[in-house]
């Protein structure tokens, strides 16, 4: 039974992936002297020269939110009454430091954790200070929804950064799909339950704002809120944005897949589609949920304004920390590191999806990281008034990056 049991474990662990100022006017009766029409040459000579210089720098524009922000982070963890445990990163006071490493076996059930020994990296780091004190001041709240076999941390590399912007980033886990009960062979596949989780995560810290014993007494902005997911969490996200608290939403490898799809990879749309603002990105090689197939066709459907980032050589995990593990390789690197790798080649669709963004064709993810923190933080900012106008997010950064960005609006 054993032996039956172990591809069984892989089969669910290889579908992580699913995972100016103006003048003074002149007297126009009145010829001007030959001086002043010189002055006013000069003028208008300087003027043009500083709407020149002034013009805002493409190159500049693409990475304005790449770098962290000007907040320390902090992090705690909260819990549902229903029961799943929700991550929280936040803007911290000034005096906060720190790391916070997680490591993806431990959100394993203990018989395949017992399995993956191998010695490669299978934890990620990133600065945050584990319940630090919140800074001064009121924040927005994002939502964040993990996919198929993800978890509330898969993200983490997005979700801190957001939070370093002055944004209170909330990210439920989804026991109907997370990573420890597809392998445990206990998720239900319920879509309708991962959009009450995303929402009664919103309700909790809420609450947690109104709620003079809470660290975050007083600052939360419940009424600005937006929700971001990849691969099955976009479905989970649009679901969510039909509640008239959401001002709009960010979709990460996701759509609407034409034709169906397995559970892993499709999405329920609500019918109508929200009417909000909306935010696309997929990448050019996702071969789990191809632009071609679900982004696009997501992205036409839905109203204005919407905006689609088609992100060239990136896969499905283009948009999640796991190709930091295994050597690059993803989960299927740390099963091969731990003598499994005869199973992954037994079944190779498995290995394919196991690693997909995280092996040629994909580019790797530390260069498409700060892409995907600059776009999805600038288009925040302006979803919550933060700017005025959208920063880098036209077509005029399109070819800024190091990789090729196909950029559309509507």
């Amino acid at each position: 039974m054993r032996t039956r049991a172990v591809p069984a474990a892989l089969i669910a662990l290889a579908l992580l992936a699913a995972c100016g100022g103006g003048a003074e006017e002149s007297n126009p009766t009145a010829a001007p002297t030959s001086d002043a029409a010189t002055t006013t040459a000069e003028a208008s000579t300087t003027s043009e020269a500083a709407t020149t210089t002034s013009a805002p720098d493409p190159a500049e524009l693409a990475f304005a939110y790449a770098e962290a922000g000007p907040y320390p982070v902090g992090v705690t963890t909260l819990q549902l009454a229903k029961g799943p445990s929700v991550e929280v990163w936040y803007p911290a006071v000034e005096s906060t430091t720190g790391t916070e490493t997680y490591d993806v076996r431990d959100f394993t059930p203990e018989a395949v954790k017992a399995l993956l020994t191998g010695d490669v990296p299978a934890t990620y780091t990133y600065d945050a200070g584990r319940d630090a004190e919140v800074a001064d001041g009121t924040f927005p709240v994002v939502l964040f929804s993990h996919g198929f076999t993800g978890m509330r941390l898969q993200s983490t590399f997005l979700t801190s950064h957001l939070a370093s912007y002055g944004m209170i980033v909330v990210s439920p886990d989804h026991p109907s799909r997370d990573l420890m009960n597809v392998l445990g062979g206990t998720a239900s596949g319920d879509r309708a339950d991962s959009v009450d989780d995303l929402l009664q995560s919103l309700d909790l810290i809420t609450a947690a704002g109104d709620d003079p014993a809470s660290p975050f007494a007083g600052h939360v902005d419940a009424d600005q809120v937006a929700a971001v997911g990849h691969s099955a969490g976009g479905g989970t996200v649009v679901g969510a944005a039909t509640d008239p608290r959401i001002d709009g939403y960010v979709s990460m490898a996701s759509g609407v897949r034409l034709g169906g799809g397995t559970d892993a990879t499709s999405t329920t749309a609500p019918a109508p589609l929200p009417d909000k603002p909306s935010f696309f990105l997929g990448g050019s090689v996702d071969q789990v949920v191809p632009v071609e197939e679900a982004t696009r066709p997501a992205f036409e459907a839905v109203p204005s304004p919407s905006l689609l980032w088609v992100l060239e050589g990136v896969g499905h995990n283009g948009f999640d920390d796991f190709c930091t593990f295994g050597n690059g390789t993803g989960i299927i690197g740390v099963a091969e590191a731990s003598g499994l790798g005869p199973v992954l080649d037994a079944q190779p669709q498995l290995r394919t999806l196991g690693e997909d963004g995280c092996v040629p064709p994909a580019i790797a993810v530390d260069t498409t990281f700060p892409i995907v923190q600059h776009s999805v933080t600038s288009w925040l900012r302006w979803l919550f008034g933060v700017d005025a106008e959208q920063v880098g997010l036209d077509a005029s950064v399109a070819d800024q990056y190091p990789t090729p960005v196909e950029i559309a609006s509507k």
